[in-house]
């Protein structure tokens, strides 16, 4: 009775890894052709992408580490490099003087804008056929 089970387990393991695969092809072909196409990274364009769709396009810093899963040093030492590209700004919490907000620029937005068709034809290539149709089925 015990190797149903054990199988049933085993082909967990072997799903997990197929995820786990497709998840890295993809991060090194994003991370190649938003690199080379458009000067970002797979993090700078979430973050960019984080923030154009946000309200008012900007975003808590510490609900922004936690939506793009970065430690808030890792988003911190990003946000300043997209500050100095002027893609995005820091502003101080009007509610809390300890919050930080990070706003994305017009300069920001043009440049997700260029990046959203590069992204999105990298993983429109690279994820799994049945991926995309569950995608399109759900919306």
């Amino acid at each position: 009775m015990l190797r149903p089970m054990h199988e049933s387990q085993d082909s967990v393991v072997t799903v997990w890894r197929e995820m786990a695969a497709c998840h890295a092809a993809a991060c090194a072909a994003l991370e190649r052709e938003l690199g080379e196409r458009h000067g970002l990274g797979v993090s700078d364009f979430e973050v960019l992408e984080r923030l154009a769709e946000s309200e008012g396009r900007k975003f808590r810093a510490q609900d922004l580490a936690e939506a793009v899963h970065l430690s808030q040093s890792a988003l911190s030492r990003l946000v300043d490099r997209l500050a100095r590209h002027g893609l995005v700004e820091r502003c101080g919490c009007d509610v809390d003087r300890r919050g930080v907000y990070v706003v994305l620029t017009e300069a920001g937005e043009r440049c997700h804008a260029e990046a959203v068709p590069t992204h999105r034809d990298v993983l429109a290539r690279l994820l799994p056929a049945t991926m995309l149709g569950a995608v399109s089925s759900a919306g």
